[in-house]
């Protein structure tokens, strides 16, 4: 079957170029034991958002949609001594769970946990705009919203990232009633339409199934 090749696969990738990490197996196991949801990245994928927010030189971090902090310690990591990164949960218990695994990882002064649902908290965040990175993820029916106040918080130069927008093929599905591939596929059509973004879509396989991301720099 595929999807235990790409698993067998991203095992093996993981195994070559992801040093064991206790802090980031902890984070995934406590969010398991929690009963969050297994909808975080994988190491490749957290890897992958580390060197990203390191390439960019990102010192100011957004990320909409904590769960378990995984993806916000590998963003976190990438900041460099005066960096911060804001993130923003719905859900108080995942806030909690995230907010024991990133004081593990040695993060709690680096990592500001908004709770509260993310079109609340977002207009909240003027006075700490702009962010050099914004990453989105979270519910998918409102990334159209999301998509708006990224841009709003930016600058010329910050990098959007949007996951979860190939839905294992779903997103294709222009007559699908389904609110999150509704929302990922309003949500791309803006991100092709703005004229501030250039932009591209990665579809990606692995431990995580099919799936892609988005990646924009906002233009000056």
């Amino acid at each position: 079957m595929p999807e235990q090749l790409w698993s067998d696969v991203d095992r093996y990738l993981v195994d070559l170029l992801l040093p064991v990490d206790p802090e980031l197996e902890a984070a995934a196991r406590d969010s398991a034991a929690e009963g969050l949801p297994a909808i975080s990245v994988s190491p490749t994928q957290g890897k992958l958002l580390h060197l990203i927010a390191r390439i960019s030189g990102a010192r100011r971090i957004l990320e909409i949609g904590t769960l378990g902090g995984y993806s916000t310690i590998w963003l976190a990591r990438a900041l460099p001594p005066d960096g911060r990164l804001t993130t923003l949960e719905a859900d108080p218990h995942h806030a909690e769970v995230a907010r024991r695994n990133i004081a593990r990882a040695g993060l709690a002064d680096v990592v500001d946990i908004r709770i509260g649902p993310a079109l609340e908290t977002l207009p909240t965040l003027a006075d700490e705009a702009p962010f050099d990175l914004v990453f989105i993820d979270a519910d998918k029916p409102n990334n159209p919203e999301y998509h708006a106040w990224s841009l709003r918080l930016s600058r010329p130069g910050t990098v959007i990232i949007g996951d979860n927008v190939v839905r294992n093929g779903a997103v294709l599905d222009a007559d699908s009633t389904d609110p999150g591939v509704v929302g990922t596929r309003r949500y791309l059509e803006r991100v092709g339409a703005e004229p501030r973004l250039t932009a591209t879509a990665v579809q990606t396989v692995g431990a995580k199934g099919y799936d892609g991301f988005t990646l924009a720099v906002v233009e000056e």
